[in-house]
């Protein structure tokens, strides 16, 4: 990023509406950058993930509640049974990070030039995309980005339903495992199975970018935090805002990925999940598993931002 560009403005490096983004090259440190951001994610949100998706995928009589089903994880598998399924993630995220941002960044522009601010006359001083435009672009990544998060997802929902302290009592030794018996018997669409549930889960993603502008702007605005400290604050906010407004679609979407291939399949269509979340317990259902959830959004995404901006700012471009 130019000095001019980081004296004018406190917004994310790789999200500024700037034309001059364009001129530097950032593919590699766009990849080093979603590194570090999937290895904080990982690292700081993976255990709250567990508990979320073990909440999501059993009746009361399994467990209590989350501190309930944290116990019990301790107890019978360890620390280590917190992180069951974090490889698929913490490589998946790599790769996640940097398309996510990436195509987020692409998006904007597209939107900018050609929907809300086309350029009438060269050399025309360009507006900002408004928060709309923030919304739909992060719609469109959401929706890019699914093609690699519901392989990944659904490898990591499987090996984080595993319950058995012992591997050789488990149905898949790891994720490598889980990929290979997926796609032997049940194919590319055994892999990609709960596609159309990542992609309704991932349309959320409008509150998310569209909130983190208003979050940042407002902070830049009234505020005389640092970069870092924005990034932080605005990322965990935004992610708080996402998570309260998509997490019914999160619950159906675990239950679809979770659900035996093949001929025991319960749930050919989302749809079906919804029904079945709704005809088992009630509203209350499709919030099961939300304490986790919560505490968890705000420190991971907002040390996830953290992380990818400040090796943004660091590395050389």
């Amino acid at each position: 990023m130019s000095a001019a560009l980081k004296n004018q403005s406190k917004v994310p490096s790789e999200l500024v509406d700037a034309p001059e983004q364009s001129k530097s090259p950032k593919n590699y440190r766009g990849f080093v950058g979603g590194v570090f951001s999937g290895i904080a994610k990982l690292s700081v949100g993976h255990p709250f993930d567990t508990i979320k998706v073990r909440m999501q995928t059993t009746d009361k009589s399994h467990f209590r509640g989350p501190v309930d089903c944290l116990m019990q994880t301790i107890r019978n598998e360890g620390v280590k049974g917190l992180y069951k399924g974090a490889t698929p993630p913490l490589i998946g995220w790599m790769f996640m990070d940097s398309l996510m941002l990436g195509s987020l960044n692409v998006y904007r522009r597209v939107l900018n030039d050609n929907i809300f601010h086309p350029a009438r006359y060269p050399g025309e001083q360009q507006k900002k995309l408004p928060v709309v435009g923030h919304a739909m672009a992060g719609v469109m990544a959401g929706w890019t980005v699914s093609f690699i998060a519901g392989p990944v997802e659904h490898i990591k929902a499987r090996l984080q339903v595993q319950y058995a302290a012992e591997k050789s009592k488990r149905q898949y030794s790891g994720p490598i495992d889980c990929l290979k018996k997926t796609f032997n018997g049940h194919g590319i669409r055994g892999v990609w199975h709960g596609l159309s549930a990542t992609l309704l889960f991932r349309t959320f993603f409008c509150f998310w970018w569209g909130s983190y502008e208003v979050f940042t702007q407002a902070l830049n605005t009234n505020t005389n935090l640092s970069a870092p400290a924005v990034n932080f604050w605005a990322g965990g906010m935004s992610a708080q805002i996402f998570w309260l407004t998509s997490y019914p679609s999160d619950v159906i979407k675990q239950r679809v990925m979770t659900d035996p291939l093949g001929p025991e399949r319960k749930f050919p269509r989302w749809r079906d999940a919804a029904k079945a979340v709704y005809r088992e317990q009630g509203w209350k259902g499709y919030w099961r598993g939300f304490v986790p959830c919560f505490l968890r959004a705000f420190p991971a995404n907002a040390m996830a931002l953290v992380a990818f901006e400040s090796v943004m700012r660091a590395l050389p471009e």
